[in-house]
This record gives structure tokens, sequence and C-alpha cells, in this order.
């Protein structure tokens, strides 16, 4: 059986991650995976999270399986953080989640809800999008296409955006992540959202917001703005969120999938659909991660002590940022650092072609994505002129 199975494409991250690891230059730089690490190098557990952990294994509770949905606690507290209002007349009060295994878990769990009641549906990505958008997608059966997202100076080509997704039909659904777009970094501002919403009533599209870095943009509540006014504008919703990122709990793969419906009729039915889709992928989620955001959300000390460690987080990602863009200007590119300093989040897009990239990595030993994207919250501070140089002496070489 196996020896008639074709050669299959490899994942271009982690292939990139492997090379990195057989170099043996001393000042390589890994900027290609898409984790926060402190300044000494580290990708540190939170010490909110710590805590919570401690007191997770103080209580010692059972193991016993929690349901198709996971931990209930969890889901309660993740549609709080979300859709913030609470109440039977906000979002929260017509919407349902079901845990997932991270927010790829859950972006696949609502591909294959879409497909199960849109079987004709088209799903519509950003062009660049996150590397694992449409993969998944396909993998459910579902048709994507692309619309674009920057314009020629780098920044959110709003007028672009509104023309591609003015083909969207009505019964077509619209991938947008919610803030600090990956790999881009570059974010519509709240009118252009605002757009976006009303592009959606009039043409009656699904909104499906990929959430995965909400606190490290601007700010948590205005990361989560732009989400929470599609879900009072429209009468559906999809929502993926992830924990990976803000919590710092990627190996425990935590997250979530949010169905916002215009009957409580059709949230259960939608709600139920996520069950037996998990129940044929993976039965239920892992418990740990989801205990420990349920115990972090829950208490208000830990609260706080987890929203001041994600403002630190954010901050130093956005010195990264504006130390990259200033040791640029200082080397005569102007206006390529305006543009890398107008991106918000873990993730930059540099102004290199997918061959400059390669020289990047071959000359300077500094590893990022084929299209550009570089991990801005995994450089220590100290590294950032190495990096301004290398971009700098690639850009001198056209």
């Amino acid at each position: 059986m196996l020896e008639l199975l074709p050669p299959p494409p490899t994942d271009p991250l982690w292939d990139l991650t492997y090379e990195f690891g057989s170099d043996e230059r001393a000042e390589r730089l890994n900027l290609v995976l898409g984790v926060y690490r402190d300044p000494t190098g580290r990708t540190p557990v939170m010490a909110a999270v710590r805590e919570a952990e401690i007191r997770l294994a103080e209580r010692s509770e059972s193991k016993e399986y929690r349901g198709l949905s996971g931990n209930a606690a969890f889901n309660r507290a993740l549609l709080t953080l979300v859709l913030g209002d609470t109440g039977p007349q906000g979002p929260a009060g017509r919407a349902a989640a079901v845990q997932t295994v991270a927010g790829s878990g859950a972006l696949r769990l609502l591909a294959d809800l879409i497909c199960r009641t849109r079987p004709g549906a088209t799903v519509w990505i950003s062009d660049p999008a996150y590397v694992n958008h449409r993969p998944i997608l396909e993998a459910a059966g579902l048709r994507v296409r692309t619309y674009g997202w920057r314009d020629a100076d780098g920044g959110f080509d709003a007028a672009g955006v509104l023309r591609d997704l003015s083909a969207a039909r009505r019964d077509d659904v619209v991938l947008l992540q919610g803030c600090c777009h990956n790999p881009t970094g570059v974010d519509p501002e709240p009118e252009h959202w605002e757009a976006l919403a009303g592009l959606a009533s009039r043409d009656g599209w699904v909104p499906f917001v990929d959430l995965a870095y909400h606190g490290l943009g601007d700010g948590l509540e205005a990361d989560l703005r732009a989400t929470r006014m599609l879900a009072e504008r429209v009468p559906e919703m999809l929502i993926a969120v992830s924990c990976s990122k803000n919590f710092g709990l990627y190996s425990d793969r935590t997250g979530c999938a949010i169905v916002l419906g215009a009957s409580e009729r059709a949230v259960r039915h939608a709600e139920t659909a996520l069950q037996n889709a998990a129940r044929t992928l993976y039965s239920m989620p892992p418990e740990h991660g989801a205990a420990v955001v349920t115990a972090v959300l829950e208490d208000e000390g830990l609260r706080t002590a987890w929203r001041a460690e994600l403002d630190v987080m954010r901050g130093r990602i956005e010195a990264n940022r504006t130390s990259l863009a200033a040791h640029l200007a200082e080397l005569g590119w102007e206006a390529q650092a305006a543009s890398l300093a107008r991106q918000r989040g873990m993730f930059s897009m540099l102004p290199l072609t997918p061959e400059e990239m390669l020289r990047l990595r071959r000359q300077y030993a500094i590893y990022g994505t084929t299209a550009g994207r570089i991990n801005i919250a995994g450089i220590g501070a100290e590294r950032i002129p190495c990096l301004a140089r290398g971009v700098a002496g690639v850009l001198a070489g056209r």
C-alpha cells in the first residue's frame, strides 16, 4: 500500500526550520515559526499560566472524559472574552462554542460545518494568507478563492478588498483575520471593517473570523473590536479562536470554534454538527490547556496578571518593530521602513522577493519565509541591527 504513495508536499515552514537546525553559522537567526520569545530567546511560560497550573495540580481533579464539546467552563469563558456582552440580547446570547485542538482544529471543524451546510460554497481567503488556511479548507472539501490585501505601498488595500469581495455570492464564506494579519501585519482601519460589515449584510456572505493574535496588536479590547462589531451587524458568523499565542499554550493545543446564528434552534444544530465532526476527527480535545485558561479568566487576580503580561509582550513586539524600522531608515531605506512601522502583531512582511529572501538566508543566515514574513517577536533587541543590515544588503543588491 505505502509503495503506491506518491511523494507528498512537505510543510514549507517546518522545512525552513529543519534547514535552520542544520545551519552551523553562529550568527544564524530563526524568524520562521510564530512563537513569542523573551529578551533571552526563550518562549516562556507566562507567570499567570504557571500559577494556574500549580493550583490545578494541587487540586488534582479527575481526568475523566469531558465530552465532545470539551470543557464547558472554558467555552463560556472564551465566549465572554471574545464577544464581551453575555446577556441574552448580546452576540454571546445567540452563540455556542466548542473547544478544539487549538486554532487550527477550530478552522477545520468550522470548515466541515461549512461543507455540510453549504456544500456549494466558496471560501474566500486573503492573498497572501496564513499558510495553513488553504490546505485546511481544501482538505475539508471546500473551494477556495482569494481577494487582495495590500496596496502597492504595503498598506491595506481597502478599495481592492471591497472590489474583489463584491464577487462573493450569498452562499459564500469570507475568511477574515480579526487582527494582526498573518503574514503581512497589515490590518484594516475601523472604517474599513465597517465597510466589510456593510458588504456582508448587503450581499449575504458569512464572515469567518480567525482570531489567533488578539492582545498582541493594539491591546486586547482594541484587537477584539472588529470581531465584536461584525457579531453585532450580521445574522450568522463563524469564529476560530486560538490560545497558543496570547496564553503561550503552543504545545497544549487550546482553542475553540464559535458559531453565531439568527435563532436558538440554528445555533443548537450547528453546535451538534461541530460535536459530530469532532467525534470523527479526534473525539474530544485535550483538557489541560482549557483548564489553565479557565482558571486564569475566572480568577480576578490571575486575569489581571495575565493581561499585564500580555501588555508587556505587546510592548516588546512594538519596540522590536520600531527599532527595525529606525535602523532601516538610518541605512537609507526610508520607504521600506515606513511600511514596516505601520504593521501590527507578531509578524512583519519584509519588502523582499522570494529570491531575495533566499539571498538573505544564504548570505546573512537570516531565516524568514519565502514570501518575506518574519517573526518580529522572535528576535532579541541586540540582533535587530544585524537584521536591518542584512535586509539593507539584499535591497542594495537589486
